[in-house]
């Protein structure tokens, strides 16, 4: 049937389908052409709502009137209270120039909340069989006037009560419905085509009825568990599953939006399984044919936060124009300060411009967090405003370009915790405004669906337009509501002012890393992560060749049976040495010692035990994690236990303990890992196995030795003629 508008349009327009309709009462020759239906929604303002509403009906080629475009909005809040009037008043208004038109099917429909699932052919064909000529959208709620649900027709099944968000009807007939209204804007539009239908003569005499089963419109309140979305090649569709019914027109009404987001996300044609994201690279910003944007950063640590230096480092190292970036630091933690002061002193060059604002401010997360918003806001050359949190570890460099490429007024990165379903948004909501779990909340996480996504809440971190935050978010107190927290604030806020939000997970961006329970105690508290974040744990303190012991047979064998690799990175030996030297309590060598069973080392070294500073437990899971794979590599057939009971660190100086005299361990092996320089930090030292009468004279920095401890490899440390050296050393499977 409308097939005829792509040939009118190349005729004789070249330009916006949606311009040329908002004058369509000019050319009715091209309606009498494309012959039947004519769609007319009010919108007082290009919402992102309406934008989707107009990309559904772009995408089945509807013919579209867009009526009080421009005008004030004085019909009431409908979200909260009764209202809509205005919109009966542009009905009636566009109709009297439609009203002699007997062929025109009008539909008239709301568009900030609604999607088409169905093309003008099968609404068109649905109404036919309906054999009325006004048929109005049901629901099973009754609004606004509980008190009329007696005298509604009864009906054997289906939904019972008017919707007036969906009407269809012979335009005519439509004319001669709205002709009626002469009530004010804010008035109830509900109410009035309600009392009109439960009119028994005005329902007669107009034909009135309304679609009982679904079979055009699709009210979303109270139906939401009807409702399920079917998947097909070309495209997606949304089902009633009581009424078996395929709805065309999808109206998430009354409490159901954020649903109705969610459904969206895939229909009509936005995701499927076969095509993926169709619209992903829809309005997207080519960067490289663009003067790069001004983005303010603005970094909140708002609790003891593990890898803040490493934070920093990615910050840095963001592929972006540092003088195209200026930084916003909110720091809540006096801990943190040295932190911060490091980073500042050696890269306070490096942005265009670098704030600070400390705990001495005594700010909120809340009021800190507005504060950030506020710079960009109040700046007019602030283009985006990239809130990230310092529990985020950005892994992807593209991350600022990506999500500017993207050209959405609000859009984060996903993210995730490692091994974990957490991450920075949630899907849905329950029905008291908190997480709730969506259908496709696991794949998007797990990446089994890619692409993005109109979600309800999103944290952590994200872009905002800043033409948005001088618009649609000029509140400036966007942080605060109610006892909410701040993320939660803000999400509500922006849904309420009709703004979506989005996630993308069409990259792999980075991840979250936890804060909960992060121990400031110690002298190098990162050390302590291996549990709580044992990616970033190893990224930091694992040698970066670490992997090609596997990949490539990256070790050595120097002597028989005592095998040389590389474990810990430089910051772990300089960590693990200043958390030792910071404790203090060296042993001094004595046999005497109470830290072990009996009471008496035979063979004494000037150490301190693993369990003295508390790194027992995390020790034994590095060797676990790191050294039992070697010992699977390099004993074939032997499978260790990775227990210990004997873990420390000795220091040597020619001054306290120089040397170690010839003896075997008490263990089935040893690792001996060298904690500094040969050379740098201290001369002489190694080890030299008698048996074989091999000595190694040359440590390196972050590897350890692996030899049997007992029986075969009888050895001796050798003499450290200057300087301090240091070494880890663990008796396995005792």
């Amino acid at each position: 049937m409308l097939k005829c508008w792509p040939a009118y349009a190349e005729q004789h327009f070249s330009r916006f389908k949606m311009i040329f309709w908002n004058n369509v009462d000019l050319y009715p020759d091209l309606l009498r052409e494309c012959n039947k239906l004519l769609v007319l929604t009010v919108a007082t303002e290009e919402t992102d709502g309406f934008l989707r509403f107009m990309q559904s009906a772009n995408y089945f080629n509807y013919t579209v009137k867009v009526l009080g475009m421009g005008e004030t909005w004085k019909g009431g809040d409908v979200g909260r209270s009764i209202g809509g009037g205005q919109k009966v008043r542009l009905l009636k208004e566009a109709m009297e120039a439609l009203a002699d038109q007997e062929d025109l099917v009008v539909l008239s429909v709301d568009s900030y909340d609604l999607v088409f699932s169905g093309g003008p052919e099968e609404i068109l064909r649905k109404f036919q069989q309906a054999n009325h000529k006004v048929l109005f959208a049901a629901e099973g709620l009754i609004w606004p006037d509980k008190k009329l649900a007696e005298k509604y027709p009864a009906i054997r099944s289906g939904k019972r009560y008017l919707n007036s968000g969906g009407i269809i009807g012979f335009a005519p007939y439509i004319n001669r419905v709205v002709s009626q209204w002469n009530l004010h804007d804010n008035d109830d539009d509900q109410l009035f085509y309600t009392k009109m239908y439960l009119d028994p003569l005005q329902r007669q005499t107009l034909n009135m009825t309304l679609d009982h089963k679904c079979q055009i419109f699709q009210n979303l309140n109270g139906a939401v568990d009807e409702v399920l979305l079917k998947f097909g090649t070309d495209r997606v569709r949304v089902r009633n599953t009581v009424y078996d019914s395929l709805p065309v027109v999808v109206h998430g009404n009354g409490n159901t939006k954020i649903y109705l987001n969610s459904l969206a996300n895939y229909v009509p044609n936005t995701w499927n399984y076969e095509l993926g994201c169709s619209h992903c690279d829809d309005d997207i910003v080519d960067l490289s044919q663009l003067k790069y944007p001004n983005v303010l950063v603005g970094v909140f640590i708002e609790q003891p936060t593990p890898f803040l230096p490493e934070f920093f480092k990615r910050l840095l190292t963001l592929d972006y124009p540092k003088d195209k970036l200026n930084i916003f630091v909110h720091n809540n933690e006096v801990y943190h300060e040295k932190h911060i002061q490091k980073f500042w002193q050696e890269n306070r060059n490096v942005f265009n411009t670098f704030k600070v604002v400390g705990p001495e401010e005594n700010l909120s997360q809340g009021e800190a967090r507005n504060m950030g918003m506020d710079i960009c806001r109040k700046d007019a050359t602030c283009d985006y405003y990239f809130s990230l949190d310092t529990d985020v570890m950005l892994t992807n460099r593209q991350t600022l370009k990506l999500l500017i490429e993207q050209n959405r007024k609000i859009i984060g990165p996903l993210v995730t915790r490692h091994g974990k379903l957490w991450s920075n948004f949630w899907g849905a909501l329950s029905l008291d405004g908190y997480y709730a779990r969506s259908e496709d909340y696991v794949d998007i996480v797990q990446r089994k669906r890619v692409g993005m996504w109109n979600i309800p809440f999103m944290a952590h971190v994200y872009l905002v337009k800043g033409s948005a935050l001088r618009n649609e978010l000029k509140e400036r107190n966007v942080f605060v509501l109610e006892k909410l927290d701040p993320d939660m604030a803000l999400c509500r806020n922006v849904r309420e002012m009709g703004v979506f939000m989005y996630i993308t997970n069409r990259h792999d961006f980075g991840r979250l890393i936890s804060t909960a329970n992060y121990n400031i105690s110690h002298y190098n508290n990162d050390l302590w992560q291996i549990f709580q974040n044992p990616v970033d744990w190893k990224e930091k303190y694992i040698h970066q060749n670490y992997t090609q012991i596997f990949t490539e047979n990256y070790m050595e064998e120097p002597c028989p049976d005592v095998f040389w690799f590389p474990v810990f990175s430089e910051k772990a030996c300089d960590e693990i040495v200043e958390e030792m030297e910071h404790y203090g309590s060296w042993s001094g060598g004595k046999h005497e010692d109470k830290r072990i069973s009996g009471g008496y080392e035979t063979v004494p070294t000037d150490d301190i035990h693993m369990r003295q500073i508390g790194y027992d437990k995390e020790w034994l899971h590095f060797i676990r994690e790191f050294i039992s794979p070697i010992t699977l590599k390099v004993f074939s057939g032997y499978f260790t236990k990775g227990y210990s009971i004997m873990n420390f660190v000795v220091k040597y100086t020619p001054e306290r303990q120089a040397y170690l005299r010839p003896h075997h361990d008490s263990s089935t092996f040893t690792i001996n890992i060298a904690l500094n320089n040969k050379d740098t930090d201290f001369q002489g030292g190694g080890c030299r196995f008698h048996r074989y009468n091999c000595s190694l004279n040359s440590p390196r920095k972050g590897w350890s030795f692996m030899h049997p401890g007992r029986l075969t490899h009888l050895h001796e440390g050798l003499p450290t003629t200057n300087g301090t050296r240091y070494i880890a050393i663990s008796f396995i499977d005792p």
